[in-house]
C-alpha cells in the first residue's frame, strides 16, 4: 500500500533517491549512455577508479564534467580511494605514498597529520571532494587478504591515535575524510569483494579492539564513515554490518551518537551481491542508518538501485523519513565542507618536492621500525 502524503511528490522521492547514490563510470570519459543515466538519476556523488584515470589534467576535467551534468545548487560529492600503498587510484605524477603501516610504524602523530594533509591537498587539486580514507581497521589477523598494511597497525590504541591525526590533517585541507570499514574489517580471513567474511567475536572483545579507532574518528569530527560487508554473529546473526540496525543503528548512530554521512561499501561486492535481494539490502541498510550506497561500475545496478529507493519511499513512511534524514545529512556535509571552501590547490602540488620528501621520510623511517 502506498503512503499518500500531502507534501511529498514523486519528484521529491526521486530527488532523494538519487542523492543517496554514488556511482562510478566505465572509463576515462563520460559516455552518452552514462550522461543520460546521470541526468535521470541525479546521483549525490561519483567515485573514480584506476580505469577512469589517464593523467592529472584529464582527472580534473572529468571531475568538472561530472559536476556540470548536475544542478549547481546541489553539487555532487566527487570521491576516490587515495589511501597510499596498494590502494592509490591516482599515481605518478601524483605522490606515491607508502602504505599507512609505514606511517604507523614511525609513531609520530605530527608526521601522520602531515601525511593526511598532503594527501588531502593532492586529492582536492584533482577535483575530488572526499577521500575514502583513512582505514580505521586494526590489522589483527595475519591471514587477512584485504587489510594488512593498509592499517596503521595491529594495536587498537595506536591505530586510534593515527586515525585521529590523519583525519585532522586531511580535513584541515578541506578534503572530507571517511573512516572505514565500520565496525572493523581487520580480523577477517576472507576478502569481502569475493565472499562474506564472518568475525566470531564477543561484544567486549569488539569494544576493546575494533571499535576504539572509530570512536577516535568521531571525536576528530570525521565527515563520513563507511560500513563493512562483514557478518558479526554475536551482534547480528542474519545481517552483515551494512544492513544491520544492531550495528550501524545501535552502535554507530545511538551509542557513538554519530550523525554524519554513512556510506555503504560497494554494493557490487560478492559479500552482498547475489547473496541478498537488492531491495532487501537497501531496505535493511536504510533502516539501519546508512545514508548513501556505492554502485561502482554497473549502470544497470545504478538504475535498479535508484528505482528501488524511490519505491521504498512510496511504500513505507519510515523509509521516506529515513531518506529525508539522509538527504539532510548530505546537505550538512556539503554546507560544512563545500560552502566557503578555500580555493583548490593547483595541479603543481602533485608530486611536489615537499610531498616527495615527506613520502621518502615515511618510507625510510617506517620500513625500519
Amino acid at each position: 500500500m502506498k503512503v499518500i502524503g500531502l507534501t511529498t511528490s514523486t519528484a521529491d522521492r526521486k530527488r532523494r533517491a538519487g542523492q543517496r547514490i554514488v556511482m562510478g563510470i566505465a572509463g576515462p570519459r563520460v559516455s552518452e549512455e552514462e550522461r543520460r543515466l546521470i541526468k535521470e538519476v541525479r546521483p549525490g556523488g561519483f567515485v573514480l577508479f584506476g580505469r577512469n584515470i589517464e593523467e592529472p589534467r584529464q582527472v580534473l576535467e572529468l571531475n568538472r564534467e561530472l559536476a556540470s551534468l548536475l544542478p549547481t545548487d546541489v553539487p555532487p560529492i566527487r570521491t576516490v580511494d587515495q589511501e597510499g600503498g596498494r590502494v592509490q587510484r591516482v599515481r605518478e605524477p601524483a605522490t606515491r605514498w607508502p602504505p599507512m603501516r609505514h606511517v604507523g610504524n614511525v609513531a609520530d602523530l605530527d608526521l601522520t597529520r602531515a601525511v593526511g594533509a598532503a594527501i588531502g591537498r593532492e586529492v582536492r587539486a584533482l577535483g575530488f571532494d572526499l577521500d575514502f580514507a583513512p582505514v580505521a581497521d586494526v590489522d589483527s589477523n595475519p591471514k587477512n587478504p584485504v587489510i594488512g598494511d593498509r592499517s596503521f597497525g595491529s594495536e587498537s590504541w595506536a591505530v586510534s591515535r593515527h586515525v585521529w591525526a590523519f583525519i585532522h590533517g586531511m580535513q584541515d585541507e578541506g578534503c572530507i575524510a571517511c573512516a572505514k570499514h565500520f565496525p572493523g574489517h581487520g580480523d577477517t580471513s576472507v576478502d569481502s569483494h569475493l565472499d562474506l567474511p564472518v568475525v566470531e567475536k564477543d561484544p567486549p572483545d569488539l569494544d576493546q579492539l575494533e571499535l576504539p579507532p572509530f570512536e577516535a574518528a568521531i571525536r576528530a569530527g570525521v565527515g563520513s564513515v563507511m560500513t563493512a560487508h562483514v557478518l558479526f554473529p554475536t551482534l547480528d546473526e542474519e545481517r552483515p554490518a551494512t544492513m544491520s540496525s544492531r550495528i550501524v543503528g545501535a552502535i554507530l548512530r545511538e551509542r557513538f551518537t554519530y550523525n554524519g554521512v554513512v556510506f555503504s561499501d560497494d554494493m557490487e561486492m560478492k559479500a552482498v551481491r547475489g547473496r541478498y535481494p537488492l531491495e532487501m539490502q537497501l531496505r535493511e541498510a536504510t533502516t539501519a542508518g546508512v545514508d548513501s550506497f556505492l554502485f561502482c561500475k554497473e549502470p544497470e545496478l545504478v538504475l535498479e538501485g535508484y528505482e528501488i529507493l524511490v519505491r521504498l519511499q512510496e511504500e513505507d513512511k519510515r523509509q521516506e523519513d529515513a531518506a529525508i534524514d539522509s538527504v539532510k545529512r548530505w546537505a550538512a556535509m556539503r554546507e560544512r565542507f563545500l560552502k566557503g571552501a578555500s580555493p583548490r590547490p593547483e595541479l603543481s602540488v602533485l608530486g611536489c618536492a615537499e610531498h616527495l620528501d615527506l613520502a621518502l621520510r615515511v618510507r625510510a623511517q617506517g620500513a625500519q621500525s
